[in-house]
């Protein structure tokens, strides 16, 4: 039997690496773990209710994952914003928006399109302080999900391939490209082949 963490950080932490390793079984069992021993009024727990909602979004579960996301909604919206947003332990709820995007784009929702583009829009523009490039390359990844699920797969083998060949996509992001990759090559989009041809330069490049 695999051991569960008893800090509320250290589960959600792991189940964020679970989601990411695709064991999404373990994500779930480890972010409402860590919701039962983390103080109710902390980031924590909503971090642990946040990657909750994801990780029932990879499995598919549209009830599971919407009361997810109602429920991290209630805890954010009473929140200030954090004197240091940045701090990756704080709760920052200028960031509940593109969990929401996020979520929404792996559950398959087509109502992740809007969400997304105005995720999107806020990464890169001046309105809320600088631009945040490498945030927007993992936006238009969630958003070429979200159009996907929408029907719009031409739009999405675009949105992906301005991602990866913007310079700025990180190796953590990589299995969200490759499956984005896979998607829009199994809807037999005409850019699938220079989708897979770009990233594959992009990651010889990084080998040598």
């Amino acid at each position: 039997m695999r051991r569960i963490p008893r800090s509320p950080r250290g589960a959600w932490t792991r189940a964020w690496q679970a989601l990411i390793a695709g064991d999404y079984r373990r994500a779930l069992a480890l972010a409402q773990s860590a919701q039962h021993v983390a103080p109710k009024d902390g980031s924590a727990y909503i971090q642990a209710t946040a990657q909750e909602g994801r990780a029932w979004a990879r499995l598919g579960a549209g009830r599971e994952t919407r009361d997810a996301l109602d429920r991290v909604a209630r805890l954010v919206a009473p929140l200030p914003s954090p004197d240091r947003p940045e701090h990756h332990y704080r709760y920052d709820p200028a960031k509940s928006g593109a969990y929401l995007a996020t979520t929404l784009s792996w559950l398959g929702d087509p109502a992740a399109e809007p969400y997304t583009r105005g995720v999107l829009t806020r990464l890169e523009s001046t309105t809320d302080g600088p631009p945040r490039p490498r945030r927007a390359v993992s936006a238009r990844l969630d958003l070429a999900l979200a159009l996907l699920a929408a029907d719009q797969p031409d739009e999405a083998g675009h949105i992906t391939l301005a991602a990866i060949t913007s310079g700025l996509l990180v190796p953590s992001n990589y299995w969200r490209a490759t499956e984005v990759i896979a998607a829009v090559e199994a809807r037999r989009v005409p850019e699938a082949v220079e989708l897979r041809e770009a990233y594959r330069d992009l990651r010889n490049r990084l080998s040598h």
